[in-house]
């Protein structure tokens, strides 16, 4: 039997996606066998990011400045905009570094069951954004959910009356997948395939 620290330690880390018991507590013994040099890095960093994890005004992702870091960088394009349900879809996408615009974060995706509507969401934030200028196009990057293509035509919609092209991805991503667990080779070819709405 392991002590209360360590089984509350175990518990915490069980909770993280990707980790259920088992693995937390191998975690856990990695960890304590390698506790003068593992555990500072990995404390220090906690408290870092603790400290300075803030969300970017502009698009809504989640960095240690603002404007974060894809904000802020001038050889992004602007006339691009990517609108994606959450930050782990834009982590996704910017991983695979094929697409060089901008992004923006909507927070989730409408939602009937769950009572999401759309001023829960980050939608007049983007609407915003496009009636201020200088964006082309905008990207609807929603996962391949009835959720998420629900939103898609929502927003692609109140987009209409505006002077920006509106395109979406490829189907060629799987019904019911989500862009943070797809391979760049997929994200690589629902990017290019992308198709007016």
């Amino acid at each position: 039997m392991a002590s209360q620290e360590i089984e509350a330690l175990a518990s915490a880390l069980a909770r993280l996606p990707g980790l259920g018991p088992r693995s937390a507590r191998r975690a856990v013994l990695w960890l304590i066998k390698r506790r003068e040099s593992a555990l500072p890095q990995l404390l220090t960093a906690l408290e870092q990011v603790r400290e300075r994890l803030v969300e970017c005004h502009v698009c809504g992702n989640v960095d240690t400045t603002d404007p974060c870091g894809i904000c802020a960088d001038p050889r992004r394009d602007q006339r691009a905009l990517c609108v994606v349900e959450d930050v782990a879809d834009l982590w996704a996408l910017d991983r695979a570094r094929l697409f060089t615009g901008r992004y923006h974060v909507l927070g989730g995706r409408l939602s009937a069951l769950e009572g999401i509507r759309p001023e829960d969401l980050s939608i007049g934030r983007l609407l915003e954004r496009v009636r201020a200028g200088g964006v082309d196009e905008v990207v609807l990057a929603m996962n391949a959910t009835l959720e998420g293509q629900t939103t898609a035509h929502y927003i692609a919609e109140r987009l209409e009356d505006m002077a920006v092209r509106v395109t979406q991805l490829a189907h060629g991503l799987p019904v019911g997948g989500e862009l943070d667990y797809m391979d760049e080779g997929t994200l690589a070819q629902a990017l290019r395939a992308r198709r007016p709405v």
